[in-house]
């Protein structure tokens, strides 16, 4: 649901949806542009080109529409490890580096936008809220994919490499949302090389074979 300049216009693209998608995809919209505590149910059914009542008759409350929106959020992430297990097969190293790939791939938005996760964690300081756990339970398994990647592409104390790589995909993200570092996404593909070149593992060149 994340924007793409090769998608037609909000507009013409929201009209073609099914109502649900259309909530959600307001929800996105909204939620990533003011928050998810100043925006209210009214303001998503009305992006949505629907009513409250016919909102709620898919979400039963502004809770779960947030916890669903999320919930794709993360299966997005969790695809792109995916996809990079399916490109790379037995190769951890490729895989590592074609998920560093899509984290600096995705910081131009980010910065347009901001990231959702951090975006919504501040207006859930419930630790039980589901969607605050949706967020840490993704975040938790997404560090066990790394570390996994790690220790199969042979990096030495793999859950240290994977904390120290998920610093810096945190913090490039953060770092992109507030503007602070300049050319985010090359620096972040520059650190992780550099971590897998301390670690023995060498990333290949431009004249390398992928």
């Amino acid at each position: 649901m994340t924007s793409n300049p090769s998608r037609p216009g909000r507009d013409t693209r929201v009209a073609r949806l099914p109502p649900r998608e259309r909530i959600l995809d307001a929800a996105e919209d909204l939620f990533l542009g003011e928050g998810i505590t100043a925006v209210g149910v009214q303001a998503i059914a009305d992006r949505a080109e629907t009513t409250k009542m016919a909102l709620y008759r898919h979400f039963a409350t502004k809770d779960a529409l947030i916890e669903e929106w999320l919930r794709i959020v993360a299966a997005g992430y969790s695809a792109a490890f995916d996809r990079a297990e399916a490109a790379h097969p037995g190769d951890a190293r490729a895989q590592l580096l074609e998920v560093v790939r899509f984290f600096a791939e995705g910081l131009p938005e980010v910065s347009r936008r901001g990231c959702p996760f951090v975006n919504s964690i501040a207006g859930l300081p419930d630790r039980e809220h589901p969607a605050r756990r949706l967020i840490e339970d993704h975040k938790a398994a997404q560090r066990r994919r790394i570390t996994d990647m790690c220790a199969r592409a042979g990096v030495p104390h793999p859950d240290d490499a994977s904390a120290e790589i998920t610093f810096l995909l945190e913090g490039a993200q953060i770092s992109a949302q507030n503007g602070s570092v300049e050319h985010a996404d090359d620096r972040l593909i520059a650190a992780v090389a550099s971590l897998l070149d301390r670690a023995g593992i060498r990333v290949p060149g431009p004249a390398d074979p992928a």
